[in-house]
């Protein structure tokens, strides 16, 4: 049952995910960025308020590791009754690599819990979690874990993102993007524990009497220093040398939540300290947008928004269009009339009957000129058909098509050439007459 309700939910967080525009719309702000690409989206109205770069390839560093948890919970059926074993195999890889661990090479041979594994695995900063899953993945379903991962993402809809490995360790062709880990973290939202797990900051595996530890200091009070943010509710941060410092992280505040995805912020290892100035601007431009933004119902399903030329209608020949649903979007508190227009995509005559309620075009929703979404608009009324009218166009058609003015021009020639080859015919025949009876 667990597994029918995730996947459905998934489901429908799927049909979200593929509703956002790629909106070019981006609120002026006075925060400082630091990464080469952000993309921030108000998780209410599905609308992105913020983008710089968004469709760049950067290396997401751990920010993998959230679709390595997808794969695993849509994996497993019951994640308290099921457990995996942390074999030694993983921690030889793990030391011949150099890579971190978050503390599984305490449990080596144990057979621990689907659910600490998945804590194991978003809290901290170790390899070692994703190891044991995906190994344990690959070798029970006989499907290599990397290729699940990249189907999941063509699934999503990720046209810029491959995966390389399950823990982002560097590869030269492990890359995403910061509108695609959009797409990726609100689906992993709708899967079992995950937004549990991601606003956790210390976690106790079963048998430990010392937590695992959060890195991502925006929810971690006792440890976040000036980067803790009260409003901050997940989701993962990470670092490479090559992917600098990265971050998907989430807030709510006042009714209002929001997503935000920093990529490539600055990272030196050769520092004692390097800020991480990605939580640093993810904290601010949630300060922007809870202080700044507001929800606001532009337009709800009965506002008019243009009329459209319609043809064969019984008592009319135009019909009044709306929105197919409510138009909630997100607007600076400062926004005047005006500065949100909605331009229907096409203005060609369509043709009864109609229903209320029926698609007929497009409109393009923009802010202050520039385009950020995509909506329907419908017929607000039924509109009969005129059978005479119809038939009357239909003749017209068929009277002015090409097609009949040709084969009425073939006719016409056909007919002169006729005459005419008559007429030589009884000229010639007449002629001969005239030369028998001489």
């Amino acid at each position: 049952m667990k597994k029918v309700l995730s996947i459905l939910l998934s489901a429908v967080l799927l049909l979200s995910v593929f509703c956002i525009s790629a909106s070019a719309v981006s609120f002026d702000n006075d925060v400082k960025i630091y990464s080469d690409s952000v993309f921030m989206v108000n998780l209410d109205a599905n609308m992105p308020v913020f983008e710089k770069n968004p469709d760049e390839k950067l290396y997401p560093a751990s920010l993998t590791k959230i679709m390595t948890y997808i794969i695993a919970a849509e994996y497993f059926d019951d994640y308290d009754n099921t457990r995996v074993e942390v074999t030694q195999d993983v921690f030889d890889y793990i030391d011949r690599n150099g890579m971190t661990s978050s503390g599984l090479e305490y449990h080596i041979g144990e057979k621990m819990t689907v659910t600490d594994l998945l804590y194991a695995l978003m809290v901290p900063v170790g390899h070692d979690a994703a190891l044991v899953l995906s190994d344990y993945i690959s070798t029970d379903s006989g499907t290599d874990f990397v290729t699940m991962m990249n189907d999941k993402a063509t699934e999503l809809n990720c046209e810029s993102t491959h995966f390389a490995n399950p823990t982002g360790v560097h590869d030269n062709n492990h890359y995403t993007t910061a509108r695609d880990l959009y797409k990726i973290t609100k689906y992993a939202m709708g899967l079992p524990l995950f937004s549990k797990i991601c606003s956790t900051s210390t976690y106790y595996l079963e048998g430990d009497d010392y937590p695992i530890v959060t890195t991502n200091y925006l929810i971690d009070a006792a440890r976040g220093g000036d980067y803790y943010y009260t409003y901050a509710t997940g989701v993962k941060n990470g670092t490479t040398v090559e992917a600098g410092r990265c971050l998907v992280s989430t807030a709510m505040y006042d009714g209002y939540t929001y997503m935000c995805i920093c990529l490539h912020a600055p990272y030196d290892e050769k520092e004692d300290e390097n800020p991480q100035y990605c939580m640093e601007e993810a904290a601010n431009l949630f300060r922007w947008a809870f202080l700044n933004l507001k929800y606001v119902k532009h337009s709800t399903a009965s506002t008019p928004i243009c009329e459209q030329k319609v043809d064969h209608a019984w008592d009319t020949d135009s019909i009044l269009l709306v929105p197919e649903t409510d138009l909630n979007i997100i607007l600076p508190a400062d926004c005047k009339d005006g500065d949100v227009t909605i331009v229907p995509d096409s203005t060609a005559p369509v043709s009864a009957p109609i229903s209320k309620g029926d698609v007929v075009t497009t409109a393009t929703v923009l802010y202050k000129g520039t385009e950020f979404m995509k909506i329907n608009l419908v017929s607000h009324d039924d509109v009969k058909l005129s059978p005479i009218l119809y038939t009357t166009d239909i003749i017209k058609s068929i009277l002015t098509s090409f097609w009949f003015l040709l084969a009425v021009a073939i006719v016409v020639i056909l007919f002169v050439v006729y005459v005419a080859v008559s007429s030589s015919y009884n000229k010639k025949k007449n002629i001969d007459k005239k030369r028998k009876y001489k």
